[in-house]
């Protein structure tokens, strides 16, 4: 069964209703009602085009969120081959919720890095809903000091809601892992290529995102805060988290006109979530573009372009 967004409940209607005829119809094979449930999906076609045509910023984290929409792991077991996951930050602990390790992306070794918030209620919770603890982001430090040893190229996949913010991940150092995760995706010199697959939430997500290339898909978002963070502290009322998403200016499509991002994967008709194996495709040209892009650059240009990349981010789109 489809899970449907708040906004899609006349969609989920129609689409109901059309399954409710095929269903009738081969319980009783003398029904003909191809025809009416036919009408009824173009219907639902139609709202769907209607729907998806002008999201607003707020429906757009309601999709980016779609617990059905690819997580890393799928990116990385359709468009990856050879995977061979590496764990642990040799200091404190495996964290489960950022995957990595040695892979190869259309037969070229390279290193892979992930949020991964989990496919189901057991899984979210091991993988604390992609919200990474401090091991994580020294294990993601491991892994890029590997592939800069090595010569490979680093992909991440972002989606993360945020660092995790509890007692115990602060006790450990969770701002300084953040920041020696950003210094080293800054620092290395094989090139880094970012996608953002569903939300990217703060320096939880910056950490794996300061590429040579960042690409979003079209209906993911980007921002220094959750929209019910940024209306609890402004607003001091949660509820006008619609407000704050404006605000935030966190699309793909506000962020590649400030010049924060570079690329924008476009998204099966009704988001990710419903075509997974056709978003999966889109990430992986974006991937394969992106690193062609970067291919044959010496360690040191591709150090100083990154680094001009970063100090004139956000002048474009503000005058």
């Amino acid at each position: 069964m489809r899970n449907y967004l708040e906004f899609e409940k006349g969609l989920a209607d129609i689409e109901g209703k059309a399954a409710e005829l095929r269903a009738l119809a081969r319980s009783d094979p003398q029904m003909d009602v191809e025809a009416e449930a036919e009408a009824l999906d173009a219907r639902a076609r139609k709202l769907l085009e209607e729907l998806y045509s002008d999201l607003s910023a707020w429906r757009k984290c309601q999709v980016a969120r779609h617990p059905e929409r690819p997580h890393a792991l799928d990116v990385i077991q359709t468009l990856f081959t050879e995977f061979t996951p590496l764990a642990g930050d040799r200091n404190f602990a495996e964290d489960l919720a950022i995957v990595g390790g040695l892979a190869r992306f259309r037969d070229q070794p390279v290193v892979v890095l992930g949020h991964e918030k989990g496919a189901d209620t057991k899984s979210r919770l091991e993988r604390n809903f992609g919200m990474a603890r401090p091991e994580g982001y020294r294990k993601a430090v491991r892994l890029m000091d590997l592939a800069d040893r090595f010569g490979l190229p680093v992909i991440t996949l972002v989606d993360t809601a945020g660092a995790y913010p509890g007692k115990g991940a602060e006790e450990r150092g969770q701002a300084e892992a953040i920041a020696r995760s950003t210094e080293k995706c800054l620092s290395i010199g094989v090139p880094l290529v970012s996608v953002i697959i569903g939300e990217g939430g703060s320096g939880g997500a910056v950490a794996l995102a300061a590429g040579d290339r960042v690409a979003m898909l079209e209906h993911s978002v980007y921002s220094v805060i959750s929209p019910e963070g940024c209306a609890s502290i402004l607003w001091k009322d949660a509820e006008k988290m619609r407000e704050a998403a404006e605000a935030l200016r966190l699309t793909a499509q506000d962020l590649k006109k400030l010049g924060v991002i570079d690329r924008i994967i476009p998204e099966p008709l009704g988001g990710a979530h419903r075509d997974r194996e056709a978003a999966i495709a889109a990430i992986g040209e974006a991937i394969g573009q992106m690193l062609d892009e970067l291919s044959g650059q010496p360690a040191d240009a591709l150090r100083q372009a990154r680094r001009r990349k970063y100090l004139e981010m956000g002048r474009k789109g503000l005058h």
